[in-house]
């Protein structure tokens, strides 16, 4: 045999072993870009319900992550009124040129005005009122607008965060529900026909944990965070009312 004809049957050879193994990968690739499950495929074959749920789902994490963001934003602004106060106030040669040395949308410049206020309008029936209780009645109010303006939204990353799992579970058993319902109308239960629907139907459970957790970990930092500031708020607001004090003292 000539060596012209052994390098023929290799090559036969070798493309009778590899051709099984490209069809192989041609297939493999060919299930990965047109793959019948995932998000898509859920989006498409499911009913109003589980569109309801997907949407409700997607609403809540885009929520969160709004108040999230601008609760940041807001802390971030408080902390550099503080240190404005701490630079500008407290060296003023009065209250007033002091609440005017501070931003118009600073909450130090509001609990500053609040007490400037209070010690206006300390007359007529309010004059039966001590002077101290009457000024700790107004910073007090001027802090506790301050602090609810603080915990505004962190309400909405608290439901987010207790609910949305339980959103997921409903549409993951909403879906298992349907996927069974078709296995027993077909009479199949082979695990092509089981493990597509019912894997399908376990994304919800898992988009609701994605939405819940980083919700819920927004919430735990934000309400830290809020808890410094409002510490530095409270330190201002008793310092103001001594100062406010010892002011009006010789008008008593």
């Amino acid at each position: 045999m000539s060596f012209r004809a052994l390098r023929s049957i290799a090559s036969l050879l070798s493309l009778c072993i590899a051709g099984p193994v490209l069809a192989q990968q041609a297939t493999a690739a060919a299930a990965v870009v047109d793959n019948p499950y995932g998000l898509a495929s859920l989006w498409l074959q499911s009913d109003l319900v589980a569109r309801a749920v997907l949407v409700l789902m997607a609403v809540m994490s885009i929520g969160s992550w709004y108040v999230i963001i601008t609760k940041l934003i807001e802390q971030a602004r408080m902390g550099r009124h503080a240190a404005q106060a701490r630079k500008h106030f407290w060296n003023a040669a009065s209250v007033r040129a002091g609440a005017n040395a501070l931003a118009a949308d600073s909450a130090y410049r509001f609990i500053a005005e609040a007490g400037i206020d209070a010690t206006g309008k300390h007359e007529g029936l309010l004059a039966h009122i001590g002077l101290n209780d009457w000024l700790s009645l107004g910073i007090q109010r001027a802090v506790e607008r301050v602090q609810a303006s603080l915990q505004g939204g962190l309400a909405v990353l608290a439901t987010v965060g207790s609910t949305a799992p339980f959103v997921g579970l409903f549409g993951t058993v909403w879906g298992i529900y349907h996927a069974l319902t078709a296995i027993g109308v077909a009479g199949q239960a082979s695990i092509d026909k089981v493990a597509g629907p019912v894997g399908e139907a376990l994304i919800m459970t898992a988009i609701g944990l994605a939405v819940a957790v980083p919700a819920v970990l927004g919430y735990n930092w934000l309400v830290r965070r809020n808890k410094a500031a409002l510490d530095e708020v409270r330190a201002f607001a008793a310092d103001l009312h001594a100062v406010l004090l010892s002011q009006q003292a010789p008008k008593a």
